[in-house]
C-alpha cells in the first residue's frame, strides 16, 4: 500500500511539472511574439518621428527579441532531464542567457550614446511628433502588462528564466514612458535637443540593466554564495532535527536553474548504527527536497562525534559519553558555513 502510494506521488509530482512547463513555455513564446511586435512598432515609430529617443528604444527592442529568444530556448533546455554528458541537467544555461542578454543590452545602450551624440553635434528634425506619442505609448502599456505577467508567472511555475525576461520587459516599458516624456516635451517646449538627450538618459540606463544581468550571470556560474537556498536549508534541517544530530558545518549550496545542489557535513553520535544513520540521511533529504519543491539534491557526508562534544550532546542516554551536557548548540546560517562546533570555541 506505501509503495501504491508513492508510485502515485510521484506520478502526480511529474504530471504537475508537466503542467508547469507548458505554462513556462505558453508564457515565453507570447514574450518571444510580442517582442517582435513592439519592435516592428517601435521601428516604425522611428521611421515617423526621425526621433534619436525613440530610436533608442527601439534599439532596446533588438536586444529584447534576442533576448526572449534566448529566454525561450533556456526554458525548453532547461525542462530536459539530467543525462550523461550533463548529470546536473541543464540549469546553467539561464546564466549565459543572461549573460548573453546584458552583452547585448551594454552593446544596444553604446550605439544608443553614439546615435543621440551625433544628433547633438549634427541638429536633428523632428517630425509627426503626435504619431510618436501614440506609438510609443501603446508600446510602453503592453510591454508593462507583460511584464508584471511573466515575472508572475515565473514566480507561480518557479520559472527564474521567465521573471528575469519580465523584469527586462518592465525596464523596456519604464524606457519607453522615459522616451514619450521626452517626446511630449519636446512638443510643449519646442526645445529640440531634449529628444537626444533623453536618449541619452535611457542609454545609461540601459547599461546598469546590462551590467546587473552580467554580473547575476558571472555568480550564477562562479557558484557565489547563494543565502536565500542556505537560509532555507538550515530552515528545513531544523524542522526534522533531533538529538542525535550534534553539529550542522560545511555548509555548501550552488543553482542550475531552479534545481539546487547542496552538501553539508552532519556530526551523529559514532556509535549509532549504519541502517539509522542511512534513514537519517534519507530523512534529512526528503524535507530539504519538500523545502524547495523536489528541485534540490543533497549529498551528506556524516562525522563521528568526539568527547568534546559530549557539552553539546542532547542525547539523553549517550551510552559513551564523558561530560554532562552543557550548552546548547543552535543551526544557524552563520554556524552551518563554519568549520565545526568544537572547533570555533575554547575546548
Amino acid at each position: 500500500m506505501v509503495k501504491q502510494q508513492q508510485g502515485s506521488s510521484k506520478q502526480e509530482n511529474f504530471i504537475n511539472e508537466l503542467d508547469l512547463q507548458r505554462v513556462r513555455l505558453r508564457a515565453a513564446w507570447l514574450s518571444f511574439g510580442i517582442g517582435i511586435l513592439m519592435l516592428l512598432m517601435k521601428m516604425g515609430g522611428y521611421l515617423i518621428t526621425n526621433s534619436a529617443a525613440v530610436l533608442s528604444d527601439a534599439l532596446e527592442s533588438v536586444v529584447h527579441v534576442i533576448a526572449t529568444g534566448i529566454a525561450l530556448y533556456s526554458t525548453v533546455l532547461i525542462a530536459r532531464p539530467a543525462d550523461r554528458r550533463h548529470p546536473y541537467g541543464y540549469g546553467k544555461v539561464e546564466y549565459f542567457s543572461a549573460g548573453a542578454e546584458g552583452a547585448l543590452i551594454v552593446a544596444a545602450a553604446i550605439a544608443i550614446c553614439y546615435e543621440a551624440v551625433m544628433d547633438v553635434t549634427r541638429g536633428n528634425q523632428l517630425k509627426d511628433i503626435d504619431v510618436g506619442v501614440w506609438i510609443v505609448a501603446a508600446a510602453g502599456a503592453i510591454n508593462l502588462l507583460l511584464g508584471y505577467y511573466l515575472i508572475r508567472t515565473g514566480k507561480q511555475t518557479r520559472s527564474l528564466v521567465l521573471e528575469a525576461d519580465g523584469k527586462h520587459v518592465l525596464t523596456d516599458s519604464f524606457t519607453s514612458i522615459g522616451v514619450l516624456v521626452g517626446l511630449l516635451l519636446v512638443k510643449l517646449t519646442g526645445v529640440v535637443i531634449l529628444d537626444p538627450l533623453f536618449a541619452i538618459a535611457v542609454a545609461l540606463n540601459i547599461l546598469f540593466t546590462g551590467y546587473q544581468l552580467v554580473r547575476q550571470s558571472l555568480n550564477g556560474l562562479m557558484n557565489t554564495v547563494d543565502t536565500e537556498t542556505l537560509e532555507r536549508t538550515v530552515a528545513a534541517v531544523n524542522k526534522v532535527r533531533n538529538p542525535v544530530m550534534i553539529d550542522l558545518h560545511r555548509l555548501r549550496a550552488w543553482r542550475g536553474g531552479e534545481q539546487r545542489f547542496i552538501d553539508f557535513h552532519l556530526t551523529l553520535p559514532r556509535y549509532l548504527p549504519l541502517h539509522q544513520t542511512h534513514e537519517l540521511q534519507h530523512q534529512l533529504g526528503d524535507a530539504i527536497a519538500a523545502e524547495f519543491h523536489n528541485h534540490a539534491e543533497l549529498l551528506l557526508h556524516l562525522d563521528p562525534c568526539n568527547n568534546v562534544l559530549c557539552r553539546f550532546c542532547e542525547v539523553a542516554d549517550c551510552p559513551i559519553r564523558h561530560r554532562p551536557f552543557t550548552e546548547k548548540n543552535e543551526f544557524t546560517i552563520t554556524g552551518a558555513v563554519d568549520i565545526p562546533v568544537y572547533q570555533r570555541g575554547a575546548r
